[in-house]
């Protein structure tokens, strides 16, 4: 059986709407990582992790989450990952449901944001769900992608 170690790692970069009043909002995004992948495996491998979000504002702003393109592949469908040695992609990408339907993006190309009123001194906490297809033969060893994480407020 071959196996192959992936991890997504996102960076964060939040972005104030011009023209809207500034609320002080913070967001924290996950180290994804979908462990070892089997190309032998029917199912692919999965993940998932937490955004939290929280905003000190009254009244509480309405808060969009964006997730950008793969720096690897420059696109949403598919996302990829880069090996860290070599030059091997793995196609993966991420929703906002587990089912794995809506792609989470920026709101072009078919992909679809999140958006949710934060209240003060409670946090929201959207989940990311990753996915990442059977059947890729690559080289074995560590793959990443950086992803910025967006929020409009």
């Amino acid at each position: 059986m071959r196996t192959r170690l992936a991890s997504l790692f996102l960076a964060l970069a939040g972005l104030l709407a011009p023209g809207v009043a500034a609320a002080i909002c913070n967001v924290i995004g996950p180290n994804l990582s979908f462990g070892p992948y089997d190309t032998l495996s029917a199912f692919g491998a999965t993940t998932s992790g937490t955004i939290s979000i929280t905003c000190d504002e009254t009244p509480p702003p309405t808060v969009q989450v964006q997730v950008g393109p793969s720096t690897v592949s420059g696109g949403f469908q598919p996302r990829r990952m880069r090996h860290l040695a070599g030059t091997d992609t793995l196609a993966y990408n991420m929703y906002v449901d587990a089912a794995g339907t809506s792609i989470w993006g920026d709101g072009s190309a078919g992909t679809v944001t999140l958006s949710d009123r934060v209240q003060k001194s409670k946090p929201w906490l959207p989940t990311i769900y990753g996915r990442m297809p059977p059947g890729q033969d690559v080289t074995v060893g560590s793959y990443a992608d950086a992803i910025a994480i967006t929020i409009i407020f």
